[in-house]
């Protein structure tokens, strides 16, 4: 499954038949497939070192030494998301320990600092995986999503040889590692009065309450007159994390460039039909670290399995697999 040249290809990522196209295997697998069981979360709320917190949410495995599973979420998501769960019951099936970090302001509180989370916001996974990686001898694998796996993958790149100190593998799954190309998706045809309207209806209102907290942070009447992700940003998560508009965001936060300089094994997965990321932005040919799965079905951190109704499984198994795979 393994290369340095070629994209891999997974028969096992097939979607349903009953299940055809992106948008049906993106919708589907998050609202209707089955759920796995429920897990008891335990959480904890780590000080950050610029004063704000982060809340943490934990499956214990039964024993201390067990490897651990790390989680960072996407968009908008959390502990509650339906991949996050589907992990959390593939470790909790394998006895591994699992954590899963809000980004700020996703826990279902709001964060105390005059900012949220973006893209590109490596400098959080390092002091992440930096504690996390402290309090176990244990392996620590880390499966970023979608935007998680776009900081997930900035950080390896940016860290170099030193990642493989902190992590034994990583997957970024529906990551848009063209940001620019992925934000233009999202915010044209179908793509922007769905998904779009559905980032906004809470993206917008968490940023209400930061203005709230913080008057004058921005511009209130630009926000709300917000009608893409890329108008959003502009106004809010640009500007807030230190870029100098959307374009300079999206252009310095993207994964994709930083890839040549990953040294720890990474899977970077892709499906094909996902209408958040367009083909032509997915690369081409992975390297000595990074391998590219790039199936043809499964939509955006979809991945259905299973008869009717469908079920969750398939993405955690076939990742862990490949994680566990030392070939």
């Amino acid at each position: 499954m393994r290369g340095p040249a070629a994209v891999a290809q997974v028969p096992a990522l097939r979607a349903p038949s009953w299940l055809p196209g992106g948008n049906a295997q993106t919708i589907w697998p998050a609202l209707c497939s089955r759920r796995p069981p429920a897990l008891p979360w335990r959480r904890e709320r780590w000080d950050a070192p610029d004063g704000d917190f982060v809340d943490l949410d934990f499956v214990d495995a039964p024993s201390a030494q067990a490897p651990w599973l790390v989680l960072l979420h996407g968009l908008e998501g959390s502990s509650r998301s339906h991949y996050a769960q589907a992990f959390a019951h593939w470790a909790r099936q394998h006895g591994w320990s699992f954590a899963v970090p809000h980004w700020r302001g996703c826990s279902g509180e709001p964060n105390r600092a005059p900012r949220a989370y973006h893209s590109g916001d490596h400098e959080e996974v390092d002091w992440l995986l930096a504690r996390l990686r402290g309090r176990s001898a244990a392996a620590l694998h880390v499966v970023g999503v979608s935007m998680g796996g776009n900081a997930l993958l900035r950080w390896a790149g940016e860290s170099g040889h030193a990642a493989a100190a902190r992590v034994q593998a990583l997957a970024a799954v529906s990551t848009p590692l063209d940001l620019a190309a992925g934000g233009a998706a999202i915010g044209r045809g179908f793509n922007r009065l769905v998904y779009t309207r559905l980032f906004l209806r809470t993206m917008k209102p968490k940023a209400l309450a930061k203005l709230a907290q913080f008057p004058g942070l921005f511009d209130r009447e630009r926000l709300l007159a917000a009608r893409t992700l890329y108008e959003f940003d502009n106004v809010f998560t640009a500007p807030l994390h230190g870029f100098r508009d959307t374009d300079d965001y999206w252009a310095r936060a993207s994964a994709k460039p930083h890839l040549p300089h990953i040294r720890v094994r990474t899977l970077a997965l892709n499906a094909r039909n996902d209408p958040f990321v367009p083909v032509a932005s997915l690369p081409q040919r992975g390297s000595a670290n990074v391998t590219l799965w790039q199936p043809a079905h499964g939509g955006h951190v979809g991945f259905p399995g299973g008869a009717f109704p469908g079920h969750q499984m398939t993405l955690p198994d076939a990742v862990m697999g490949w994680m566990l795979d030392p070939a």
